[in-house]
């Protein structure tokens, strides 16, 4: 498929193959340019490693409407800018640990489907990050403290030689064990601990 492109055309082709970082704009480039001396698109497409029909759609692209850019920007957002800043608020407020809790949440709100992928980048575009929140020890208190170790002392002297049983003992191990969850970057949440 031999296609005509003037020599100025060729010289600004080879000028932008050669400077340009984007692969697919080198190779729509290359295209172009073999196709111009005389290659078919079949051995275009075989040097190049591109479906025949590939080639094809990028030669016609460049001669129906000069594209030498794929021209893909992504879709826009599912939900609308008050949809938006609700969700910003709700997941400011509340700590969702998973990605499949938020996207049930949205479904359930307004019947918008995301994919777990999907709400995974709409939330690092809004300034989410997964990370693990602030432990922060519970404030004991110190009456309660004084009437249980009076009340102990007292089963102690009690229960002579007989073993005390705590069964509401909370053992270290058994404390409360954070886990990750959706935060906004820079703030910091925090969980009352045992």
């Amino acid at each position: 498929m031999k296609i005509f492109i003037t020599s100025e055309q060729k010289i600004k082709l080879e000028h932008l193959h050669d400077t340009t970082r984007d692969g697919q704009v080198r190779d729509r480039i290359k295209a172009i340019l073999l196709a111009s001396e005389g290659w078919s698109s079949m051995m275009i497409a075989q040097a190049l490693r591109l479906h025949q029909t590939t080639v094809d759609r990028h030669i016609s692209d460049y001669l129906n409407h000069g594209k030498l850019k794929s021209g893909n920007g992504g879709s826009g957002s599912l939900l609308s800018r008050e949809q938006t800043d609700f969700l910003i608020n709700h997941l400011s407020q509340h700590l969702f640990h998973h990605t499949h809790e938020i996207v049930a949440y949205v479904a359930q709100l307004w019947k918008i489907t995301f994919s777990i992928p999907g709400m995974n980048k709409w939330l690092h575009r809004q300034g989410f990050s997964y990370k693990k929140p602030c432990g922060v020890p519970h404030k004991f208190d110190a009456e309660k403290q004084r009437q249980f170790i009076e009340y102990y002392e007292n089963l102690k002297v009690a229960a002579k030689d007989e073993p005390i049983l705590f069964l509401d003992a909370v053992h270290p191990t058994q404390g409360t064990k954070l886990s990750y969850g959706w935060m906004r970057k820079g703030e910091k949440k925090t969980v009352k601990t045992t």
